[in-house]
């Protein structure tokens, strides 16, 4: 499995602490079957998660060299999970956010229980400067949850979709997990990701199984779990739900 969504560049957010912390977890993921993954820390415009792209890229170079000493076999990218705001585009430009591995993917979040109401503008905006904006975690927005038909609205502007995939094992409740066995089945979502904040036991087999249980396709499944991602990371195209 390769992870586009986690929260192991230590210091920064609410994942992991210390040096220690990141590299702990990292041997840990290599044991579980994780190959890649991106380090995607949140950056809330207004908050004290605002590290910036030298920060940040400082930090991921020490965390590479201790990869590199542990012996610790995961190819590990830079990111960031941008919290919406109509301000993207000019903190690209300031050098604040990270888009994925420095391409064309940007993964952001919504507000959890209300709806941002320029959302669509903002993720109009962002298509329009030849981003493609990933959704993180659809399945737990409250909107969706109700009103899972929205979703092929986001779809229709050219957003991409990436399911937290412990929540099929009823991690965020039974909502959750009903909103993204509903997207896998309807091969909405582009991508499954861990957004581990610190310890995290991968069980791919346990996950493989479920995921052919529900969607049937085991094309489908390898593309959600790894070929999309290296996609991303090569800066390639994805075909978009229309």
């Amino acid at each position: 499995m390769k992870d586009l969504h986690t929260h192991l560049l230590f210091g920064i957010d609410d994942g992991a602490k210390t040096i220690e912390d990141t590299i702990s977890i990292l041997k840990k993921l290599e044991k579980g079957g994780v190959k890649e993954l991106v380090f995607t820390p949140h950056y809330i415009n207004g908050t004290k998660y605002n590290c910036n792209n030298k920060e940040k890229e400082e930090i991921l170079e020490k965390v590479k060299e201790e990869i590199k000493k542990e012996e610790i076999n995961i190819k590990v990218y830079l990111g960031n999970e941008i919290f919406i705001t109509s301000k993207i585009l000019d903190l690209i430009k300031k050098n604040e956010i990270e888009t994925i591995n420095n391409g064309k993917y940007i993964l952001i979040e919504l507000p959890l229980e209300s709806k941002y109401n320029r959302a669509e503008q903002v993720i109009n905006e962002i298509v329009s400067h030849g981003y493609i904006p990933i959704l993180a975690h659809p399945e737990r927005y409250g909107m969706f949850q109700r009103h899972p038909n929205l979703i092929e609205e986001y779809l229709k502007s050219g957003i991409l979709l990436q399911g937290n995939y412990t929540s099929l094992f009823g991690k965020y409740g039974k909502n959750a997990k009903k909103t993204l066995k509903l997207l896998l089945k309807k091969k909405y979502i582009s991508f499954l990701g861990s957004d581990t904040h610190k310890e995290f036991e991968y069980d791919i087999k346990k996950l493989e199984k479920k995921l052919l249980k529900i969607t049937k396709d085991e094309k489908y499944i390898e593309d959600i779990l790894n070929n999309n991602f290296d996609k991303v990371i090569k800066n390639e195209n994805i075909g978009m739900i229309k």
